[in-house]
């Protein structure tokens, strides 16, 4: 027996849509960070990589289960003393939702070169509608 490794020309890159609508955002965030690594293919290799393609749609009307909304705040630092911004989720899905989404699963993702470029494999809109149909992507019910 031996262990095939991936390479990076043996890499076969699929394009997967991820309806978000009526569905927890950790759970979407979730499966993305699943698909981006790869982790669903049978030639996976934590060293390789070897994701697909993730278009998630509708964002703006994924749910946040319990009291997130309004205990779960996103903040950032300026720089500047005192400079510590936070905003409710409320505000922050009504405004910003793709970001929400984007940050949910950059936050699933590992810390290395791997992650960084997995994530640049994502796309993530507020509404339903998106332009990679040229790219004939496929619906994930997993």
């Amino acid at each position: 027996m031996s262990t095939t490794m991936p390479k990076a020309a043996d890499i076969n890159r699929k394009w997967y849509i991820l309806d978000a609508a009526d569905k927890p955002l950790g759970r979407v965030a979730a499966t993305a960070a699943h698909l981006l690594n790869g982790k669903h293919k049978v030639t996976y290799a934590p060293h390789a990589d070897c994701g697909d393609h993730v278009i998630i749609i509708n964002c703006d009307k994924a749910i946040l289960t319990g009291n997130k909304l309004d205990n779960k705040f996103y903040r950032h630092h300026t720089g500047w003393i005192g400079g510590l911004k936070e905003v409710n989720y409320r505000t922050f899905m009504k405004s910003n939702a793709d970001k929400a989404m984007m940050l949910a699963v950059k936050g699933m993702l590992p810390d290395t070169v791997i992650g960084r470029n997995s994530l640049t494999r994502l796309r993530v809109y507020k509404g339903s509608e998106h332009k990679h149909q040229s790219q004939k992507p496929e619906v994930y019910n997993g």
